[in-house]
């Protein structure tokens, strides 16, 4: 037998109502006739919870004598043997007195799981395990009866039994909680307005945080690959430096305040390789930031604000959290910073944080790399100090500064040309080097003012001079290139091992893997082209297009092109790719090929499948129509047969026995043959329902036409709402659910049942038998075709009844399930869309304490 299913109402304070809510939900499964007793239920002397007791079967307790008294606690041992279908157990988080089965009553009711019986309990928000600190800072208790978060965790259903503290304090200032002489001590104490709103917000984040892993599982289960727009979407701006894992958990605790907030990381990279970011330290807050459950990505980009505001609008974020400036104030003189430029340029559709932390002003260091391709706006500044500054120099030191010496005036040259060398690259560094030497010559090298050198140890000076700003301006611009190519190959090395754990985990999303190629180059339209063959058009098999980009139809039109074999290419269009980029789009092209291949023989295995499902139908077909056929044909044949033989005189009696075999014999074919052919339909897809609304009295009485007189007792009311159904498919549905139902209900019990209620906008039509009934692991599997439950040869039937029951209800937008009948058997739940005439007329329910 199956586990059983736990539902819990989840309280913030005691008196919220759950108790009685518990209750209310124990009546309404009781008119529904299911097994319902009570294994725990403590009223606490409240007049209106102990009413509710009335009426449902209560287990006797277990007396526990300790410490000279005499204790009741519940008697897990009888709720066992008495096997209810459900048991209400309260106070899920209760410690039982010492000598009982177990220490705590969560561990009571997971036995009654474990044997199957369904469990309905209570719980409040501050006995939850994980909380109990929280829960003590907020009203100065400590909680000592908890139950683990993963107890309630796991339950089936929770339900929060909510009510504003106003409301609860007024409860309990009437006595409707505690007795008169407690109420004044706990609504001074425990039930103040405060502690009442903190933990009514507890509960509420609790059950909003359990709603969104609901969520995240229906999603998992159903293949959800499409964005609801139904969560806050926050970018978190990396500089790699110590201050990024505090922006990370500030962005989780805002992310935490909304269910179902998406939190991603993005750092942007200088395309020259400049940075100075720590590899080590990136690697943790990536780890980090998967931890939290948010994404990491990694943009390349020379305008760093841009870049950021391009890469959040593009994933349609809606906050950016940035961490304050690690400048030094003298540094503010290159510029605002990143965080006042994205602040100002993120207009009204983005809100920008900017969150402090312990390295603000403390400086951002020296990078650790120069890069060779400087930019237009380093290389003018190398010129400018290049070509400048050793003019400048010259009239600061004739005609301003004292007489230093030629060694001196050289090395303030020398450092020049570095500054310059740092700055432009060696070709600034180059010029200075020959503008200083020929300054020097003029101006500080005997005879001034003249371009000659009468000295040769001024001849020997100016040439060493020469020598080593080129060797400086050459080492620096050597180690630049070098420092560049281990930038470009670390940043490759990520984005390879990015592809390669894509390999390993099993990814199969194209669209996601041309994402990464668009934000990983900074291009507006990333498409994988292919063609049949070299004289067949491309035609375009996933693309990713951005909202100033356009869709790409052929390589030609795109700025970058990247062949994978004959018939496949990599396009991305927005701006030329250097030659060095080249082998990483390469590794990303032959990714993309390879993703293309693993959908395809993902989709060829599903038609394979089908095909396979196919052959499995049209082999149990054969095997009907050589056995379930024959058997009525053999009859009929036998019959007639008899009839024509001249050598026996058949009584009318006689002859009337058997026309009446051939006319069941033909029935009997006629309702195989329609079984066969609905199921064709159905496996083609060729039903088409004439939806329209009609009532079920009209329709069901006439599918009770192929069963035994007395076999069935309908119950419909003539107050139920009208059904929006096809009446054919309908009555088809109904004859194969009843039929299958008489056909399986013992002889000499009660008729099959066939009832009808409404419920909100359905309307449900059950078939009640009382047969042996089907256990939860095969319930499914009796709706598939040709299945009989255990292969009973009982009755005709190629086990199609069920399949096309099933198919036609569905069509018509509902649904057909199995559930147990109480007391024994099965009982089919064909669920129908209520149509907009009659309302449906509610039966009395108890009230509900929900509020």
């Amino acid at each position: 037998m199956g586990r059983g299913n736990l539902r819990i109402y989840l309280g913030a304070a005691p008196g919220v109502g759950k108790t009685y809510a518990m209750l209310s939900e124990a009546h309404r499964r009781v008119e529904r006739g299911t097994d319902v007793v009570v294994g725990f239920v403590e009223h606490h002397g409240r007049p209106r919870t102990e009413v509710m007791l009335h009426g449902l079967e209560e287990v006797t307790r277990r007396e526990i004598a300790y410490r000279d008294a005499v204790f009741t606690e519940m008697d897990v041992d009888a709720v066992l043997a008495r096997r209810p279908r459900v048991a209400l157990v309260d106070e899920l988080a209760h410690t039982n007195v010492p000598g009982s089965r177990n220490t705590k009553r969560w561990q009571d009711v997971e036995e009654l799981l474990q044997a199957g019986i369904d469990v309905v309990s209570t719980v409040n928000i501050q006995h939850l395990e994980s909380l109990g600190d929280v829960v003590e800072s907020i009203t100065g208790v400590r909680q000592r009866e908890t139950v683990p978060d993963e107890v309630v965790r796991r339950a089936d259903q929770i339900e929060l039994v909510d009510m504003s503290p106003q409301a609860l304090r007024r409860r309990m200032a009437h006595g409707n909680i505690y007795k008169p002489d407690k109420v004044d001590a706990a609504l001074s104490n425990y039930f103040r307005p405060g502690n009442l709103t903190a933990l009514r917000e507890l509960a509420l984040l609790w059950t909003a945080d359990r709603v969104d892993e609901y969520l995240r599982q229906y999603r998992t289960e159903h293949d959800v690959s499409t964005i609801w727009h139904a969560r806050e979407r926050i970018v978190v701006g990396l500089t790699g430096g110590p201050e990024g894992r505090t922006l990370i958990r500030r962005a989780a605790r805002m992310a935490a305040k909304g269910s179902g907030s998406e939190i991603l990381a993005v750092y942007i990279a200088r395309s020259d390789g400049l940075t100075s970011a720590s590899p080590k330290e990136l690697a943790v807050q990536r780890t980090l930031v998967e931890d939290l459950g948010g994404t990491f990505h990694h943009v390349i980009g020379d305008d760093v604000p841009a870049s950021l505001l391009e890469f959040a609008r593009g994933v349609n974020a809606s906050q950016i959290v940035l961490g304050s400036s690690r400048r030094k104030t003298w540094q503010y003189v290159f510029g605002p910073g990143v965080g006042a430029t994205v602040a100002r340029d993120s207009g009204p559709d983005l809100d920008v944080h900017i969150v402090t932390h312990e390295e603000v002003a403390k400086g951002r260091g020296l990078p650790v790399a120069r890069g060779a391709r400087l930019g237009r706006g380093r290389i003018v500044a190398g010129w400018a100090v290049g070509a400048l500054v050793p003019v400048l120099l010259s009239l600061l030191l004739t005609r301003v500064l004292p007489p230093l010496g030629l060694a001196n005036d050289m090395l303030i040259f020398l450092c020049t040309t570095i500054v310059a060398a740092l700055l432009g690259g060696v070709w600034p560094a180059l010029a200075s080097a020959a503008l200083g030497s020929l300054l020097l010559n003029y101006y500080f090298v005997e005879p001034v003012h003249r371009w000659t050198i009468t000295d040769s140890k001024n001849i020997i000076a100016i040439a060493i001079f020469v020598f080593v700003a080129i060797s400086v301006a050459s080492v620096v611009d050597l180690a630049a290139r070098r420092t560049h190519q281990a930038a470009r190959l670390r940043a490759e090395s990520e984005i390879l091992s990015f592809l390669a754990g894509s390999i390993l985990r099993g990814e199969t999303s194209l669209d996601a893997l041309l994402e990464r190629v668009r934000e990983t180059f900074g291009m507006e339209s990333v498409a994988l082209l292919e063609r049949a063959s070299d004289v067949d058009p491309w035609t375009c098999a996933s693309s990713v297009v951005t909202s100033s980009g356009k869709p790409l139809l052929r390589p030609e039109d795109a700025d970058v092109d990247m062949p994978v074999g004959d018939n496949l290419a990599l396009a991305l269009s927005g701006r030329v790719l250097p030659a060095e980029d080249r082998r990483v789009l390469a590794a990303f092209a032959a990714q993309a090929a390879v993703v293309l291949d693993r959908q395809r023989l993902v989709g060829e295995a599903e038609q394979a499948r089908e095909l396979a499902e196919g052959n499995r139908i049209r082999t149990a077909l054969l095997a009907a129509v050589s056995h379930d056929l024959r058997t009525p044909l053999a009859g009929i044949k036998a019959s007639v047969t008899s009839l024509r033989s001249d050598d026996v005189a058949w009584s009318e009696e006689d002859e009337a026995e058997l026309l009446a075999g051939i006319e069941d014999g033909a029935d009997r074919l006629d309702h195989l043959v329609g079984n066969l052919l609905d199921m064709s339909r159905l496996q083609t897809g060729t039903v088409t329902p004439l939806i329209r609304e009609i009532d079920l009295d009209e329709v069901v009485p006439m599918a009770l036409g192929g069963v035994p007189e007395g076999s069935v007792t309908l119950d419909i009311p003539e107050t139920l709402p009208m059904v929006a159904v096809d009446p054919g498919l309908l009555e088809r549905s109904v004859a194969n659910i009843v039929e299958n139902a008489v056909k399986y209900n013992p002889e000499g019990r009660e008729p099959v049942l066939v009832a009808a209620s409404a419920l909100g906008n359905r309307v449900e039509v059950r078939v009640a038998d009382r047969g042996p009934g089907v256990p939860d692991s095969a319930k499914d599997r009796i709706f598939e075709p040709f299945q009989r439950y255990g292969d009973a040869p009982r009755g005709a039937g190629v086990g199609l009844g069920l399949a096309v029951a099933r198919g036609f209800a569905e069509a018509m937008g509902g649904t057909l399930a199995a559930e147990d009948t109480p007391g024994g058997g099965m009982t089919m739940v064909l669920t129908l869309r209520a149509a907009g005439g009659r309302p449906p007329v509610r039966p009395d329910l108890p009230a509900q304490a929900t509020t």
